[in-house]
């Protein structure tokens, strides 16, 4: 599997921003190769529906046919990448921009509301339960520092994947990093 699918079109960015497709794109790489039907029960949603969103992700690159696990029957997909990335200042200025990367961001907070709401405390360990969660810090940064954050985080992460994988207590970990500058309210 490559590391990351960076996307420099618009249009390509909305394909992945539908709600269902982006699930069935994380339900990929999370759980690994399964058939439209697979994920349809996953989903609740129909193969007929699954198979017509998995053809666009691998229409447009994010997924292809898992030649391991075929069954014969039924195509089984994959995830091509780990990641999806884009360059944000580089796709508002083109036409349609804007419009994708807001409808992406606001995926992936969506994406966040339902990891929170799925979390259930009861069905983990004390330790677990006390590190799951969020935090939001309101800091005075440069551009540059924010880059830093953003680079130093993702290596720390890597690492702290790298020094864990194996271990008996290690669980897939959704983790969201973002920061967006706020326009400062003038007032008495």
């Amino acid at each position: 599997m490559e590391e990351r699918y960076k996307i420099t079109d618009p249009q390509v960015l909305k394909v992945v921003a539908h709600p269902l497709r982006s699930r069935l794109l994380g339900l990929l790489r999370t759980d690994g190769p399964a058939t439209a039907s697979e994920l349809g029960r996953k989903t609740g949603e129909s193969s007929g529906s699954t198979s017509y969103h998995l053809r666009e992700l691998f229409k447009h690159g994010f997924i292809e046919e898992d030649p391991d696990q075929s069954d014969g029957r039924e195509r089984r997909w994959r995830a091509r990448h780990r990641y999806t990335s884009w360059n944000s200042r580089e796709l508002v200025g083109s036409p349609g921009g804007r419009e994708a990367v807001e409808v992406i961001r606001l995926r992936q907070a969506q994406v966040l509301a339902e990891g929170i709401r799925e979390f259930d405390e009861s069905a983990w360990s004390p330790e677990w339960v006390e590190v799951a969660g969020l935090s939001d810090h309101f800091l005075a940064l440069t551009p540059a520092a924010m880059a830093e954050f953003m680079a130093r985080t993702e290596e720390m992460l890597n690492e702290l994947a790298a020094r864990d994988a194996g271990a008996p207590d290690a669980r897939d970990v959704h983790v969201w990093v973002g920061g967006f500058p706020r326009m400062r309210k003038e007032g008495p």
